[in-house]
């Protein structure tokens, strides 16, 4: 199947993972904060080498990017280039999160990270035959007040760009214990939930995050396996899976990607979406996860159609995007 021509969706993608090198070169500069930094060496520094032993590794990579994400024009410019970068392959829907207050270094408030990084999106909608919202992350490294203050910031723009609400970051072993009266807050807000689970952790931590968190979708889900009854929870109650095939080999959530878990829950019938995780920090784009995983999924286009579809009824969308994102597809596929 030619998936380059094909419209897409993509649900699973972080905004500090998915800068242009050279945007981020050009930031640096202007802050004065190259140190040593040029065109020969800013890929090397920004995406992951075959080295990476893990999901913390992997996490390091995050660092420089969120050197130059500390003021609105940065925020705003770097996130229309990412819906742009999406949109030259196609993709038709974009869910962008990030956490904001990773951009709270240099005097930005966490409401400031998120008018800006909505902005930024505004204005790619407004240029592009794109659609997208926006999805911001806790940390799990953090304190569930500080959760609970990033939900708050996130309130006033519920529904107006903001739609959904994630716990993202090192995955310890029962972290959704932590965040329950965070998440509980989110969800009587009306923000919907997913929630990073399953990726370095256990299926427990799967089936806590859907029980305990009331997640809608799970972020990787990898090991969903290892827990029958999260395994089963996830099937009879349509939970979507955001899967991220080339993140999961570089941080060794999987060995191989003819391995991957993803192939038999999708030969099982569960609800997936491939997506990229990161685009730069691993070096990617979801036409090259489509290449990759499309023949191992055996997708052709009536597979391909049922794939898009329920990514999109998962998605956070309104009906109204929803429809004209089905009704894109079915004319063109």
């Amino acid at each position: 199947m030619d998936f380059a021509n094909a419209p897409k969706i993509e649900l699973h993608c972080h905004l500090d993972g998915s800068l242009r090198p050279d945007s981020v070169l050009d930031l640096l500069r202007k802050n004065k904060l190259e140190e040593g930094l040029d065109e020969s060496n800013i890929d090397k520094a920004l995406k992951i080498s075959g080295d990476c032993d893990s999901l913390v590794t992997y996490l390091e990579k995050f660092d420089l990017p969120l050197r130059v994400m500390q003021d609105k024009e940065s925020l705003e410019r770097l996130t229309y280039e990412v819906f742009e970068d999406a949109y030259k392959e196609n993709v038709v829907y974009l869910e962008l999160r990030f956490a904001p207050v990773l951009h709270t270094r240099k005097g930005l408030t966490e409401r400031d990270a998120i008018e800006a990084v909505i902005g930024g999106m505004e204005r790619a909608k407004k240029d592009l035959d794109i659609e997208g919202n926006i999805i911001i992350c806790c940390m799990k490294n953090m304190s569930e007040e500080a959760a609970i203050k990033t939900i708050k910031a996130g309130y006033p723009y519920l529904n107006k760009g903001l739609v959904g609400i994630d716990l993202a970051g090192k995955e310890d072993e029962g972290f959704a214990y932590k965040f329950v009266e965070a998440i509980g807050l989110a969800r009587d807000m009306g923000y919907r939930v997913t929630i990073h689970a399953g990726e370095a952790g256990s299926g427990q931590n799967v089936l806590d995050a859907i029980r305990i968190l009331g997640a809608e979708r799970i972020g990787h889900g990898t090991n969903l396996y290892q827990s029958e009854e999260a395994y089963r929870l996830v099937k009879e109650n349509n939970v979507h899976l955001e899967v991220c095939p080339t993140s999961n080999l570089q941080t060794k959530a999987v060995d191989l990607l003819e391995k991957h878990p993803a192939i038999y829950y999708y030969r099982d019938g569960l609800s997936i979406s491939i997506n990229t995780d990161n685009r730069t920090v691993s070096n990617t784009s979801l036409d090259h996860e489509l290449e990759a995983i499309g023949p191992l999924l055996a997708i052709d286009r009536p597979a391909y159609m049922k794939i898009y579809e329920r990514a999109v009824d998962a998605s956070f969308a309104d009906q109204d995007t929803k429809d004209k994102l089905i009704d894109k597809v079915r004319r063109i596929i």
